[in-house]
């Protein structure tokens, strides 16, 4: 890992003096995230013309100067340059009369959608090749992290960004940290969105490395999958028993250590409950639940790493991760805008519901009637959107639907702790179809890095044997060799 972690060389140069330009320098669009932290906007330069975002760092509630979650982000963002880690292009910022006050904006580059906004869009519903071209830019970012020692920490749907060329991309980094290989740190356990937070530090873990972030990223794949939050708690009590009901009771035999986690006897269940991840997700294809399972690990010691995700199955058969620029462009959508359109229909359908029992109408307008054979169901991209999937069991209900009232608990609170963070802090194939090359741009990448081409995609297929596709075979090799062989990696 070292070896490894040496050819990530962290890029610390600035093109530009931070700090220097106004906020007047830039025209603001539009809101596109709001949280705890401030707002974001999209904005254009007024200079150039390019189109970015700007992200405030509230500063009202600061007695003791620049908030260091401001700063640790900032730190973090300016050493880490990957094309699956969004870009802080500048920090620019407003004075007002009094000379010792004003904001500070944090310039990101503009990303079209969020997961959570794009996964929101009524009728949309992602391709087995999108969601494997998705998932491999989310481990390869998350790879790069981790071999530069720095753990996301809040990984979810609304922190991934994606812009209209398919480039998935990590944001949010307020809750990064760098981490020591021996983890012998102590670290908070609070953090991480309560829905995609791990069991370890569920149950009060203070040390802990990159399986926490693994975890996360195995509750986004199965919601990909699924099409809706599996594990939705309405709290940490409930979230633990949800967990345990899916992935079973944890013991020493399964996850040495266990008992010695400073809650464990606290919310150790009453009854033994077993393993039900691939009895609740059998309509999954079979390399698909392979994956899960490992990210699914209660034991974060046996979780698997963003690495070794890259290599599995699941992204080497057909049908194989499509082409980022082959998906379709979509009109913008961020978690925060689709929350907005979703309030405003429930207020015209209440507003609706009034003048119809104000104003009843004896006769109702009927749709038109199919003349000709059945109708068409809607099609995405070629492919049919309205693929059936069984449901859970009733006393194993995991949240509801995108597109429903809301993704997220009654009281509003997504994490239990950090409320509404997401987009750019909240808005609150891809490799060829055999082996070769190097998943990482320019010389930012290791020659052992993970598997993966820069060029040469398999096409999407036309799947017909249902949602999830057939669990096809291993690709052919078209650079030779095996996988260990061609990367070299350390174990």
């Amino acid at each position: 890992m070292m070896a490894a972690a040496a050819n990530f060389q962290l890029n610390v140069e600035e093109s530009r003096a931070w700090g220097s330009r106004s906020i007047e320098c830039f025209e603001k669009l539009e809101q596109i995230g709001e949280g705890t932290y401030g707002q974001v906007y999209m904005a254009r330069d007024k200079k150039t013309g390019e189109i970015v975002a700007l992200k405030k760092i509230r500063m009202d509630n600061e007695k003791e100067g620049f908030p260091i979650t401001a700063i640790r982000e900032i730190k973090i963002l300016k050493k880490l340059q990957h094309e699956n880690v969004i870009t802080l292009k500048e920090i620019v910022t407003s004075h007002d009369s009094n000379k010792y006050k004003g904001n500070i904006y944090m310039v990101f580059e503009y990303m079209d959608h969020d997961l959570t906004g794009l996964a929101d869009r009524p009728g949309l519903r992602f391709t087995i090749p999108q969601i494997k071209c998705y998932m491999k830019q989310l481990l390869t970012g998350l790879h790069y992290c981790h071999v530069n020692q720095v753990l996301h920490r809040d990984i979810k749907g609304s922190n991934l960004l994606i812009d209209n060329e398919g480039n998935l991309k990590l944001a949010d980094f307020g809750l990064a940290r760098s981490f020591s290989s021996d983890h012998n740190a102590n670290l908070t356990n609070r953090v991480i969105t309560l829905w995609y937070r791990p069991p370890e530090l569920l149950l009060g873990a203070t040390k802990y490395g990159p399986a926490v972030d693994m975890w996360s990223v195995g509750c986004i794949f199965a919601e990909l999958l699924y099409g809706k939050p599996i594990l939705p708690g309405k709290n940490e009590p409930e979230q633990l028993n949800k967990i345990f009901e899916l992935c079973g009771t944890p013991d020493e035999l399964t996850w040495p250590g266990v008992s010695k986690i400073p809650w464990y006897n606290k919310f150790k269940p009453v009854r033994q409950m077993k393993k039900r991840i691939r009895e609740l997700f059998r309509h999954f294809d079979r390399h698909a639940l392979d994956l899960l399972e490992k990210m699914l690990v209660l034991d974060p010691a046996q979780r698997i790493s963003a690495k070794d995700a890259l290599d599995a199955e699941y992204f080497w058969t057909d049908p194989l991760p499509c082409d980022p620029k082959s998906l379709p462009k979509y009109e913008a959508s961020h978690e925060f805008q689709t929350k907005k359109k979703r309030q405003q229909q429930r207020q015209n359908e209440e507003m609706a519901k009034r003048q119809k029992l104000q104003h009843p109408q004896q006769h109702a307008r009927l749709p038109p009637i199919q003349q000709t054979g059945q109708p068409h169901p809607p099609h995405w991209n070629g492919h049919p959107m309205n693929n059936s999937q069984p449901p859970l069991p009733s006393h194993h209900q995991y949240g509801k639907p995108p597109g429903g009232p809301s993704r997220y608990p009654p009281d509003g609170n997504t994490s239990g702790y950090y409320q509404d963070r997401g987009g750019y802090n909240n808005t609150g194939p891809y490799p060829t179809q055999g082996r070769g090359g190097q998943p990482y741009p320019g010389n930012s990448a290791p020659s052992n890095a993970p598997r993966g081409a820069t060029s040469g995609y398999g096409a999407p297929p036309n799947y017909s044997q249902g949602p999830y596709g057939p669990s096809g075979s291993r690709s052919q090799n078209s650079s030779g060799g095996n996988r260990n062989q061609q990367y070299g990696w350390q174990q």
